[in-house]
């Protein structure tokens, strides 16, 4: 039947309580009490080793004192039904399997090079923010990138300058309502056409009739300003706003 702790019987070996083995032991599967779990226990590290018909190393699972290592050629974690890949990983690549991936940290996702990716969304009644505090920030695709805000409003922000740059196409805007907010106005005269258009930063007399209607102009620069609309064109090349932009 056995000694002490341990006691043979048809389905193999039972070991009763703490055992303690000199020696190498080599068995095919160690399995626990159905109503305890299995405990593998070590001063030190306790370490799990798979090796080939060749004795060779083909992995091997650590758990220390200050981390968990694990040494193979891929490393997989599945769910519990289905058998779904949650998470793989090998020199190539990692992927992660699940529905939905949730980072919980305030610093957020930091990453070294480009992130390739269909889709960008915000959690639901959140803002989706996309910032570069000290460099620029670059989305590139080779059919096209699409912003899009179905239920807000969309809002694009920088310090210096925003260019809008269409190498083979054209640009489209498409709206019910285009403005154009800021832009310096001008004022006309017909006297003289050195000076006919200037800044004009007074605000107009109260017996004056109000101006409500103004020209579209474009300086040569590309620069655009306001002049008060006439009977003919009011925009003039020499006008201050495009001499001094």
């Amino acid at each position: 039947d056995g000694m002490g702790n341990l006691r043979v019987t048809k389905k193999g070996i039972r070991l009763e309580g703490i055992s303690e083995f000199l020696l190498p032991l080599y068995v095919k599967e160690i399995h626990s009490r159905k109503d305890s779990p299995l405990v593998l226990q070590s001063d030190r590290n306790v370490t799990v080793n798979a090796r080939n018909h060749m004795g060779q190393l083909t992995g091997q699972l650590t758990v220390g004192a200050d981390a968990v290592e694990a040494q193979c050629k891929r490393f997989e974690v599945r769910a519990s039904e289905g058998g779904k890949v949650l998470f793989s990983a090998d020199e190539d690549e990692i992927v992660i399997g699940a529905d939905r991936l949730k980072v919980t940290g305030t610093e957020g996702a930091v990453f070294g090079h480009s992130v390739e990716t269909p889709h960008i969304r915000a959690e639901p009644s959140q803002d989706l923010k996309l910032e570069s505090p000290t460099r620029s920030l670059v989305m590139e695709a080779p059919r096209g990138v699409q912003v899009n805000a179905a239920a807000g409003d969309l809002k694009a922000t920088c310090r210096k300058e925003l260019h809008l740059q269409s190498t083979e196409g054209e640009i489209f805007l498409n709206a019910d309502t285009i403005r154009l907010g800021n832009l310096p106005v001008g004022s006309f005269s017909s006297s003289s056409s050195s000076s006919s258009s200037s800044y004009s930063s007074s605000s107009p007399s109260s017996s004056a009739p109000r101006q409500t209607i103004y020209e579209l102009c474009v300086c040569p620069n590309g620069k655009l300003y306001l002049s008060p609309a006439g009977a003919g064109s009011t925009c003039q090349s020499s006008s201050n706003i495009c001499l001094w932009s």
